[in-house]
């Protein structure tokens, strides 16, 4: 019970934090308001200065570099959630025994079935609830990264490579890009897991979800889902590396 009340005050917090995300079109300063503006928009807009006066002037690199900096300061929680997961995982057999065991809809038997899957976590010392919270402490950041590439204003008066950092990318070059490697990262993050029919549409959907937004959103935010894609594509491989490869052993073998 004291679990699911803290789960609730969190996801509360949250809620509360992001009542600010509504903004996404105001300039952010140091004079802008609000928790979610002072403490999460802000500081990583200032940080995307930082390193592009330190770098030239180049607000291209310093978006590249923040997001790989981002994302190694997340990767503890990263490990912690994919942990977590492979836990729960490992326990998928047992838990339906149980189901299977109180098959039964009636309370009683509910109840049962309750007492047994928590002694269940006990014996294995999993928690249901830990790969919960490392995502919920990545989103805010993420979101609030997101927030102050679209509202940092000098970030929309210079350019990168082939296109304009405020605009979106004339050729589409940055939208497939990040299309294909949201597919490639979804698709290494599902070896080893028995995919069901919502996860293997949602492997079609969002990479068409990501080109549709890169078409119309600033080449800026492109480039950072580009960036963050790759990245995660190298950590889900090295973390996941295992599972990847008996997949693929087990793929070739039922062919």
């Amino acid at each position: 019970m004291k679990k699911k009340i803290a789960l609730i005050g969190i996801l509360v917090g949250l809620l509360a934090i992001l009542s600010g995300c509504t903004e996404i079109n105001a300039p952010i300063t140091a004079e802008s308001e609000g928790v979610w503006n002072k403490y999460f928009v802000y500081p990583l807009s200032w940080l995307i200065v930082y390193f592009a006066e330190l770098l030239g002037n180049s607000y291209g690199i310093s978006i590249v570099v923040v997001t790989i900096l981002i994302r190694l300061v997340l990767l503890p929680l990263m490990i912690k959630q994919t942990q977590s997961s492979k836990a729960m995982q490992a326990i998928q057999p047992e838990m339906q025994a149980l189901r299977e065991k109180y098959s039964s809809k009636d309370q009683k038997t509910q109840q049962k079935l309750q007492q047994e899957t928590m002694a269940l976590f006990q014996k294995h010392g999993v928690n249901p609830l830990a790969g919960c919270f490392p995502l919920l402490i990545q989103m805010p950041i993420l979101i609030g990264f997101y927030h102050a590439i679209m509202r940092t204003e000098e970030i929309a008066r210079h350019n990168f490579l082939w296109f304009d950092l405020g605009e979106a990318d004339p050729y589409f070059i940055l939208p497939l890009v990040a299309g294909a490697t949201t597919f490639l990262q979804q698709k290494i993050m599902m070896a080893g897991v028995d995919n069901n029919p919502q996860m293997k549409m949602m492997l079609y959907m969002m990479p068409i979800m990501i080109i549709v937004f890169a078409v119309t959103f600033p080449a800026a935010l492109s480039l950072y889902w580009v960036v963050g894609n790759i990245f995660m594509i190298i950590q889900t491989y090295f973390i996941k590396g295992p599972v990847i490869k008996e997949a693929k052993e087990t793929g070739g073998a039922k062919k």
